[in-house]
């Protein structure tokens, strides 16, 4: 007789009870490690996704996949999921492991100011209230040569900030060529929609004349918006306007000139491949009215955003609602002012901020740190071997430079059978599961680690950590 339950039916009731996996011997112990009121939250999670996969067509569980779901989940809630990595990727702003690295004297100011209270809105002068930006304006305006500054909490806040302020339900001109998408599938003109301004595109992908702009303004133009397109380049037959010219027709109509320079340098420091990546002392100095930039690329700092230029147009973003909801807070200040600070001496900055320590690195002393590497490992005795590598400055910066490095690969360990791809990706995934995770590169089928971003004092760890990796696989 044919059965008249649906395969789906079948599977569903071969899930647990929520009361049958608690009293599970290993869940009983996670009770006794944990509280049973988060453990029974956890156990009816997951049931109930395992429930939702079944419906959706997914096969049926074991009893072994529930409890390694609910560990999984346990650990989420209850351990710290934001850690530490070690980044032997060659990319120096790499954004998804939390772009420019953080020196020590910013650390220790961080420490000293998060700890206790502090004069983050309190005028230790006056004793009465005071402004949060205090803390950072005086030294962005030397800096930078901009009348007044405010940072909030990234550049595209920045962006949305200085538009949804000067340009709402107004007309807003910029080129094609700059319609570039920022990370994270964020859009520009997506940003610009958001900010409550209409956009006007002038001219095509790879040519932008000054004309294009001029011919397209009208009197519900608020402002001409430039964006740097930091992390793609366009070269052969291309045209675009500059900074200055563009100002210059910005201001004949009383318009303002506003400038996305994204990447966040500055200003230029020699001896670095910087030459060619604009920066906000020049971009105000050819006459932007309005500079925004990220804290966390170029420029070696948290993550914030930083909107700088005439004083006028400072204070009415200062003033406006937006303000207080893109803001940011006393951990992030003390950070950037920081790390400004280290500005003011051009030696100090190359060996105290990480990025440019790192940007600064020479062939010489590339090959040092891989060939310590090779060293450690061989004393371990793992196979090994040194490669030339490329780094990028990544974080969408400088994006046609390559940074020559060094970089050293593992190589299979010669045990029988064994298959070099999967090796390097059973390396790769355990790597990524340690308290303090390694990532490296898998690069057509092999293991390899650049040291253009990896700091001397982690080699031996590294090393015994592959070594460690390679012993688990058995």
């Amino acid at each position: 007789m044919t059965s008249n339950i649906k395969p789906e039916n079948k599977n569903l009731r071969s899930l647990p009870s929520v009361n049958l996996v608690l009293n599970n011997p290993i869940i009983r112990g996670l009770i006794n490690k944990n509280s049973r009121e988060l453990i029974t939250y956890a156990t009816r999670k997951v049931i109930k996704r395992l429930r939702d996969s079944i419906l959706d067509g997914k096969n049926t569980c074991t009893m072994e996949l529930i409890i390694s779901d609910i560990e999984d989940l346990v650990s989420c809630i209850s351990g710290q999921s934001l850690k530490p990595v070690i980044n032997a990727t060659g990319v120096v702003l790499h954004t998804n492991l939390g772009r420019a690295p953080l020196g020590q004297e910013v650390i220790n100011d961080i420490s000293q100011v998060a700890k206790g209270y502090s004069n983050l809105e309190y005028d230790l002068k006056y004793a009465c209230r005071s402004s949060r930006n205090k803390h950072v304006v005086e030294i962005l305006k030397f800096l930078t040569s901009a009348e007044d500054a405010v940072v909030v909490n990234n550049n595209a806040a920045a962006i949305v900030l200085v538009l949804n302020t000067l340009a709402r339900d107004r007309e807003v001109i910029i080129s094609r060529g700059e319609l570039i998408e920022i990370g994270g599938s964020f859009r520009i003109p997506e940003i610009i929609e958001a900010s409550g301004v209409h956009m006007v595109e002038v001219g095509t992908t790879n040519k932008t004349r000054l004309s294009d702009y001029e011919e397209a303004i009208t009197p519900r133009t608020a402002l001409l918006f430039k964006a740097h397109r930091s992390n793609f380049t366009i070269t052969g037959f291309t045209e675009e306007v500059s900074v200055k010219d563009l100002s210059h027709l910005a201001h004949t109509h009383n318009l303002p000139m506003v400038y996305d320079i994204g990447s966040g340098l500055l200003s230029k420091l020699k001896g670095i491949l910087l030459q060619n990546e604009p920066d906000v002392r020049s971009a105000i100095a050819s006459g932007a009215d309005i500079v925004t930039f990220s804290c966390d690329k170029l420029l070696g700092g948290p993550q914030a955003g930083i909107a700088a230029g005439k004083a006028l147009l400072i204070s009415r973003l200062s003033r406006s609602p937006i303000m207080r909801a893109v803001r940011v807070g006393k951990l992030t200040l003390t950070a950037l002012s920081s790390v400004c600070r280290q500005y003011l001496d051009d030696k100090k900055l190359s060996s105290s901020c990480p990025t440019f320590a790192i940007l600064d690195r020479s062939q010489g002393e590339l090959k040092s740190i891989a060939s310590r590497l090779l060293e450690e490992l061989s004393s371990l005795e793992i196979s090994a071997r040194l490669n030339a590598s490329e780094g990028q400055c990544g974080g969408g910066t400088l994006p046609a430079v390559r940074l020559k490095s060094a970089a050293v690969e593992v190589l299979p360990q010669n045990r029988e059978g064994e298959h070099e791809l999967s090796f390097a990706e059973q390396i790769f995934k355990r790597l990524l599961s340690l308290e303090r995770p390694i990532v490296g590169v898998l690069r057509e089928g092999k293991i390899v680690f650049d040291v253009l971003t990896v700091f001397e004092e982690d080699i031996e760890y590294i090393a015994h950590s592959i070594s460690e990796s390679i012993k688990s696989l058995g």
